[in-house]
């Protein structure tokens, strides 16, 4: 994102705004056509390299306004005969908000999607191959469930998916604004400029040569909203980054290891202790993402503006790009390629004997859901939540034994619980006996996603 926030390049979208003026003033033939021929390739490109150096030391030493700084610096490039129509009949920030706008929406479709369809493409292959592989989940931080390690990362690639889709869309519904100091296009009808313009007005002409709508109304500065939402869908995406980030880490600690990190060679988990693996790359996605939801506080700050506008904001908004280059970076870090070429994240290893090792602790126990709802079901007058829970689980942990077990032998001794035991469903008897069947959809769930990421991807791209 360099060519586009990098400190030097930050004028070369506004260059885009001023020049798509000047060419609607020459065809406007406001711009006589004489003084129109002077704005060539060549003079353009110029424009277009103007440096953020140059404007703020015009800004600093004499303007003290940095777009009047800019005009300074292209009307030397184009001339006496251009220059007096440079910034014609614009307002800064339909300059700069305008300019902001086509920043947010190049670095989205030129390195943010890019790199989201290589992300969703690496995470459906690993959801896919590990669909089947049992792991125990976890709530609260304690054994819960069966799943599969597709399963929890299925979960992930359905939430960068729907991110990704809310931020296209909202990219799609970036606006800009040629609609002067105050909004109401005063210059432009005052001045007849829009009454040559064949059924379109000059904001509209100027718009189309950007490839954006005008919003439908605007102050001196765009309404806040729509890229409020485009930047807050970044956030919820950099979330779900976080979110594997913490995940991750959580499982390669040292008393789970169900997932590894890629140690590449050289590579150094730290200064003393040559032993350690430290989670790195995970541990700064899930940094990143709180660096970043704590960006998106500005953007709040910034919703409201006093009146038709104020500058209070201004500075603030200069803050936005960094929600965007936080979120590439996190996807970076996920698509950083080691020297045979494969990914971070296709270089991630899952600890299959760990997984097992791991659901093995408490597999004696992990079946008590469907065991009290089964004896429900089958008739039992009692609570049957309250039996699993406060006898049969504390039972079953004190002697190793499973469920079903120490059930059927408290069935012995108790004619009631004898007769509700014998009418379980035999096929459910065997399921307590094989928790890994426990695992409901896992697998085909995962699978489906996988299939709807991929359709996804393929809109998308």
């Amino acid at each position: 994102m360099v060519s586009i926030f990098g400190y030097d390049n930050l004028y070369r979208k506004v260059a885009e705004v001023e020049i798509a003026a000047l060419e609607t003033l020459g065809g406007l033939r406001v711009i006589p056509r004489k003084s129109f021929q002077q704005l060539t390739a060549a003079a353009k490109k110029h424009l277009a390299e103007i440096r953020t150096t140059e404007v703020d030391k015009i800004e600093r030493e004499i303007t003290h306004h940095d777009i009047r700084a800019w005009v300074r610096c292209a009307q030397k490039i184009l001339g006496p005969d251009m220059a007096k129509w440079v910034h014609i009949p614009l307002t800064s920030y339909d300059t700069l908000d305008t300019a902001r706008i086509l920043q947010f929406r190049e670095a989205y479709v030129h390195a943010l999607k890019p790199s989201l369809v290589e992300l969703v493409k690496i995470f459906s292959r690993l959801v896919k191959n590990n669909s089947k592989k049992i792991q125990i989940g976890r709530t609260h931080g304690q054994h819960a469930l069966p799943i599969t390690v597709g399963f929890w990362l299925a979960t992930i690639l359905n939430r960068i998916v729907y991110n990704w889709e809310r931020m296209d869309y909202f990219c799609d519904n970036l606006s800009g604004k040629i609609s002067g100091a105050v909004g109401a296009h005063n210059a432009q009808l005052g001045l007849n400029f829009s009454a040559k313009n064949s059924g379109r007005s000059f904001e509209e002409k100027l718009l189309a040569k950007l490839d954006l709508r005008p919003a439908p109304i605007s102050t001196q500065i765009l309404p806040p909203e729509p890229l409020g939402y485009f930047l807050f869908s970044s956030v919820c995406l950099s979330a779900t980054l976080g979110q594997f980030g913490r995940d991750a880490r959580h499982l390669m600690r040292s008393e789970i290891g169900e997932i590894t990190e890629s140690f590449e060679k050289g590579q150094v988990g730290s200064s003393t202790m040559a032993h350690k693996r430290n989670p790195i790359n995970f541990e700064n996605l899930e940094g990143m993402w709180l660096r970043t939801k704590n960006e998106f506080g500005k953007v709040l700050d910034t919703l409201i503006s006093e009146h038709q506008r104020d500058l209070v904001g201004s500075s603030v908004a200069r803050d936005y790009p960094i929600i965007l280059i936080n979120l590439q970076q996190q996807l970076n870090t996920l698509l950083k390629k080691n020297q045979s070429g494969k990914t971070f994240l296709e270089r991630l290893t899952v600890n299959e004997e760990m997984c097992r090792t791991n659901f093995q602790k408490n597999a004696n126990v992990i079946l008590a859901e469907p065991l009290y709802i089964a004896l429900q079901m089958a008739g039992y007058d009692g609570d049957a939540h309250e039996l699993v829970n406060h006898h049969l689980v504390p039972a079953a942990q004190k002697r190793k034994r499973s469920l079903i077990d120490v059930l059927e032998e408290l069935a012995k001794q108790d004619e009631g619980l004898g007769s509700v035991v014998a009418k379980i469903d035999p096929t459910i008897k065997r399921l307590f006996r094989d928790p890994q069947k426990y695992a409901g959809d896992a697998r085909e769930k995962s699978l489906e996603i996988v299939k709807r990421a991929q359709i996804m991807a393929n809109k998308l791209r």
